[in-house]
């Protein structure tokens, strides 16, 4: 009786798992499909200041989900002090940044047309 129980009981969590893991499966794929539908981890902004002194950039931002970072305004470290030439106030844009030596840097900017 012993035997047949435990077999029931494998039988029914093998049963519940496999939608589980398929469901897995399909969510990983819509997230990696949402990534390359948003350029890949770019985040769209709007350039509120340029502080080509110090190769700093003030962008009022949305969600930076690779940084776990909400929306908000505020002055990024351009990794390469060049990309700023790119960009006038005013100016949307997409932006890629990360978090390196202890402070968070734009590593990507490009124009929205």
């Amino acid at each position: 009786m012993n035997k047949l129980l435990t077999s029931l009981m494998l039988s029914l969590l093998v049963a519940m798992a496999a939608p589980l893991a398929g469901a897995a499966e399909n969510q990983a794929a819509i997230t990696s499909q949402g990534e390359a539908a948003s350029g890949s981890g770019m985040t769209d902004g709007e350039v509120k200041k340029i502080h080509k002194a110090t190769g700093k950039i003030t962008l009022k931002h949305g969600d930076i989900t690779n940084l776990d970072m909400p929306g908000m305004t505020m002055v990024f470290r351009a990794k390469d002090p060049a990309i700023l030439d790119k960009v006038k106030v005013g100016d949307k844009v997409r932006f890629r940044a990360e978090k390196a030596e202890g402070a968070i840097a734009v590593t990507e900017l490009e124009l929205v047309k």
